[in-house]
C-alpha cells in the first residue's frame, strides 16, 4: 500500500507546526510543510493523499490553490483551514471539491484529527476495493477461464471480447461441463457492470409453478406461504448480469411472461399491480439446440430470436486436441498448490491415456479425474493406473458429473474390490497405490 502523504500548506510557521504536531501522532503519516501555494504545486508530482490548505496565502487564495490541485492531481483530497468562520466561503469551497472546512478556533485540532482519521479510513477502504476488483479482474481474465489455444477456443475468446464492449444479450451453448457459467462470469466481471451483482439461476432446477415467483418476486399474501414481500432474481441483478442456465427448460407459458419482461425492461411481482423497472443484462446458456426446440414447438420463436444476440459456442473437450493436456497440467498445478502437495508430473503413458479418452463430462470431468489421480499417485508421478474414468453406462451423465471427489474414489475402490474378490493386495497392485492406502480409503469411506 502506498504511503499516506500529507502536504501542510500554511504561511504562518507557528500554525504549520501546530498542524504538523497534531497529525504526527500517527507515525504512518508522511508530513511535508510548504509556506506558499507555488511551493506546494511544485511538489505535486509526489502525489500526496491529502493537502491541508490555508484560505489566505501570500501568492494565491485557497480557492485558486484548490482548483489547481484538483486539476493537476485529481486523486488528492483537499482540506481547507481558515482563520474566519465565513459560511458562504465554506459552502463555495466545498462545492469546488474540498472534502472539509475547518475554522482555526479552540476545537480546530480535534476536528482536524478526526477529519483526517476518517478520510484515512475511507482512503484505505477505497484502496482495498480497488485491489479487490483488480484481483477479480485477474481471476476472470479470459485466459484464466478458457485455457487452451485450439481453434474453437480462440473463436470463443473473440466473441467474448465483443460481448464485453457491448450490452447485447449473449447466448452460450455447449455440452454439459464445458464451462458455460464461467464464460458468463468472465463477460460480467470484464464489463462495465462488474461492480454490480452477477446472479446465476438454473432454470431446470426450479419447479415450473415456482419459476415466476423466483424470477419476478412476489408480494405478501400473493399465494399460500407468501408471508412477506420477496424480490425476484431480476431485481436482485439490477444494474448487473442475470445468467439463466438451461433456458430450454422454461415452459411455454413462462416464456411468454419472460419475453414481455425483456421487451418492457420491467417486472411485475406475483400479486403486485405496479411494474418495477429493471436494468439487467441477460446471458443464457443451454446444452440443447434451441433452433431444434423451436421446430419441435418446445420454445417460442420470438423469444429464441430475442435471446440469440451474440452466440458463443463452446466445443466439447474431445475436439480440443492438445488443450486436454494444457488443462490437465493447469488442474494438477492448481490442486497441488491449494493442498500443499509436491508438483505432479505425468508419464508418457499417462499422457496417452488422457489424450485418448472422449470425456463425456468435458472439462468438469477432466478436473475430477486429475484431482483423483494426484491423490492416488502418492509420489507425485501420475501413471496410467492412477487415471480412472467412470464408465458412462453405470449412471446417467448428470449423476456422474455431480459426484464429489470422495464419491468418485469410493466408486473406483469399490469396483476394484469387487473385481479382485476384496483382496486389498490385488487392489493396490491394480490401482498402483500402497496396501496401507487401500486400507485407509476402506476405513475413511466405510467400505
Amino acid at each position: 500500500m502506498d504511503a499516506f502523504r500529507i502536504f501542510i500548506v500554511e504561511d504562518d510557521p507557528w500554525y504549520a507546526d501546530l498542524i504538523r504536531y497534531t497529525l504526527a501522532q500517527n507515525p504512518d503519516f508522511e508530513l511535508e510543510k510548504y509556506g506558499s501555494g507555488r511551493d506546494c504545486l511544485a511538489q505535486l508530482h509526489k502525489r500526496p493523499s491529502l493537502v491541508t490548505v490555508d484560505v489566505q496565502l501570500p501568492d494565491m487564495d485557497g480557492k485558486e490553490l484548490l482548483a489547481r490541485i484538483k486539476s493537476q492531481s485529481p486523486g488528492t483530497a483537499v482540506l481547507v483551514i481558515s482563520g474566519q468562520e465565513d459560511i458562504n466561503t465554506a459552502v463555495e469551497l466545498l462545492k469546488e471539491g474540498a472534502f472539509d472546512y475547518i475554522v482555526k478556533d479552540d476545537n480546530a485540532r480535534s476536528r482536524l484529527w478526526n477529519a483526517v482519521r476518517l478520510f484515512r479510513e475511507n482512503h484505505q477502504l477505497r484502496e482495498e476495493n480497488a485491489q479487490l476488483w483488480e484481483r477479480v479482474g485477474k481471476k476472470f481474465d479470459f485466459s484464466n477461464i478458457l485455457i487452451g489455444d485450439s481453434k474453437g477456443i480462440r473463436k470463443a475468446f473473440a466473441m467474448m471480447e465483443k460481448a464485453v464492449t457491448s450490452q447485447i444479450t449473449v447466448s452460450v451453448t455447449g455440452e454439459t461441463g464445458t464451462g458455460k457459467e464461467l464464460v458468463a462470469k468472465a463477460i460480467h466481471y470484464n464489463s462495465d457492470r462488474k461492480k454490480y451483482p452477477f446472479v446465476a439461476v438454473n432454470i431446470g432446477a426450479i419447479p415450473a409453478d415456482l419459476l415466476e415467483s423466483e424470477l419476478f418476486g412476489h408480494e405478501k399474501g400473493a399465494f399460500t406461504g407468501a408471508v412477506s414481500r420477496r424480490t425476484g432474481y431480476f431485481e436482485d441483478a439490477h444494474r448487473g448480469t442475470l445468467f439463466l442456465d438451461e433456458i430450454a427448460e422454461m415452459d411455454l407459458n413462462m416464456q411468454t411472461r419472460f419475453l414481455r419482461v425483456l421487451q418492457e425492461r420491467e417486472v411485475r411481482r406475483v400479486g403486485g399491480s405496479q411494474p418495477v423497472k429493471v436494468d439487467v443484462r441477460v446471458i443464457t446458456a443451454t446444452h440443447k439446440n434451441l433452433a431444434e426446440e423451436v421446430s419441435k414447438g418446445n420454445f417460442r420463436a420470438d423469444l429464441f430470436y430475442r435471446l440469440m444476440g451474440l452466440p458463443i459456442h463452446l466445443i466439447p473437450l474431445k475436439e480440443r486436441g492438445n488443450d486436454i493436456m494444457k488443462l490437465a497440467l493447469h488442474f494438477a498445478e492448481t490442486y497441488c498448490r491449494e493442498n500443499k502437495l509436491m508438483k505432479a508430473t505425468f508419464t508418457e503413458e499417462a499422457v496417452s491415456k488422457l489424450m485418448g479418452y472422449h470425456y463425456p463430462g468435458n472439462v468438469r470431468e477432466l478436473k475430477a479425474v486429475i484431482e483423483l489421480a494426484i491423490i492416488l499417485s502418492e509420489d507425485g508421478v501420475i501413471r496410467p493406473q492412477h487415471i480412472s474414468f467412470v464408465p458412462v453406462e453405470t449412471a446417467p451423465e448428470d449423476v456422474i458429473l455431480e459426484l464429489t471427489l470422495d464419491e468418485h474414489i469410493r466408486r473406483i475402490i469399490l469396483r476394484s474390490l469387487r473385481k479382485n474378490d476384496h483382496n486389498p493386495t490385488l487392489v493396490a497392485r491394480e490401482l498402483g497405490i500402497s496396501r496401507p492406502t487401500v486400507y485407509r480409503y476402506m476405513k475413511e469411506l466405510k467400505l
